[in-house]
């Protein structure tokens, strides 16, 4: 790591800052809706779900109109629990969560760009009067997402933590990724959707300012992403979505060469004493019982993982734990989990024989250390 300071050699805190004044530049100033995008990257992942788009046709238009979101990390039937939003920008995803958490539930948005956040604090109040609540449930704070703990976030005081489209935008994301497990109670989740490329992109690339605020210099080659989340104690990242990025302006296209760009949706469960780095078989089975609103006939773990109601599945251990074995995950409730530990069977078989995939997905593959 550099140290000193000159122009020719900024050190590393100064190059932070310049990427932190890029964005809110970029952010504030630049953009003044999602129109102006150059790329894809804040539009890829295509609809939300339908009781999603619902609840957005109720947000203010100028919450919407300032979204720059790649995705839509918004699970359902997360009714009570407490929900960070990383990066919240104008607040629009705080805004969905508020109403699908219900009264009882809390959510929190961080941003370091306070005109977005002065959009978001200005409606609150109204909307959340709109829904029937007694008072808002929404608190929205300015800061770094990599210091959280800086922000007064504290160690497991959150149950799902999620973020749309601006990790990529972060100097540090190794340390992300450590500040969201930190910030997770045990059984919690990182449930979010961002920008990821087929490769490492070149330093010429990494310092173009448009393109940090395109969401595309900051891209992490997938595979690295997934080695800072295994360090970061996120032991079987899953994905759960996954579209190509066009990128429509002619000049970046030559300059970003073959490198092609993802907006994928990751699951990023906290389960420190259950997820191993494979797929093992303990002969567990789990059961989707229908109990989340929008979900009634079956449910989507992840990209290759489908549970119809009702009809029993032979899952890896990992599986088991992010369902509910022992009652720790969030998603405990919805699940029955049958079988325990105690017996060990190899390796998990991912092929698609029993891991059932959706219809319309191909059949899994297991990687490299997970399901995924």
């Amino acid at each position: 790591m550099a140290v000193g300071s000159n122009d020719c050699c900024p050190t590393a805190g100064q190059e932070d800052d310049r990427i932190y004044e890029s964005v809110k530049y970029y952010y504030g100033k630049v953009l003044s809706t999602s129109k102006d995008l150059k790329t894809s990257a804040c539009t890829a992942s295509g609809r939300p779900h339908q009781l999603v788009m619902d609840i957005i046709k109720r947000v203010p238009a100028e919450v919407v109109d300032k979204f720059y979101g790649c995705g839509a990390p918004l699970p359902l039937g997360i009714r009570g629990l407490r929900v960070l939003d990383l990066g919240s920008g104008s607040g629009r995803d705080c805004y969905v969560c508020a109403s699908l958490v219900g009264p009882s539930g809390r959510v929190t948005g961080i941003d370091m760009t306070e005109k977005q956040l002065e959009v978001s604090r200005r409606h609150a109040a109204g909307f959340c009067k709109e829904v029937g609540y007694p008072e808002s449930n929404m608190t929205f704070v300015q800061g770094h997402i990599e210091y959280l703990d800086k922000a007064g976030i504290e160690d497991e005081s959150v149950d799902l933590v999620i973020s749309n489209c601006v990790v990529n935008l972060s100097p540090d994301k190794a340390r992300v990724l450590q500040e969201a497990y930190r910030v997770l109670a045990p059984g919690g989740e990182f449930y979010f959707s961002d920008v990821y490329c087929d490769r490492r992109l070149p330093a010429k690339v990494q310092k173009d300012e448009v393109l940090w605020g395109e969401c595309i210099s900051g891209a992490l080659y997938v595979e690295d992403f997934r080695r800072l989340a295994h360090a970061a104690g996120f032991t079987d990242p899953r994905v759960l979505s996954s579209a190509p990025i066009e990128v429509h302006d002619a000049g970046m296209r030559r300059v970003l060469g073959n490198a092609k760009f993802y907006s994928i949706t990751y699951r990023l469960f906290k389960l420190p004493d259950l997820l191993e780095t494979l797929c093992e078989d303990y002969g567990q089975v789990a059961t989707y019982k229908g109990t989340i609103e929008g979900h009634e006939h079956g449910y989507a773990l992840d990209d290759h993982h489908f549970l119809e109601t009702g009809k029993p599945m032979l899952v890896c251990g990992n599986t088991a734990a992010m369902l509910g074995e022992g009652n720790m995950s969030w998603l405990a409730p919805h699940f029955q989990v049958v079988g325990d530990r105690s017996v060990h069977y190899g390796l998990f078989d991912c092929s698609g024989s029993i891991a059932s995939a959706q219809p319309s997905s191909p059949p899994a593959v297991c990687g490299a250390g997970s399901c995924c």
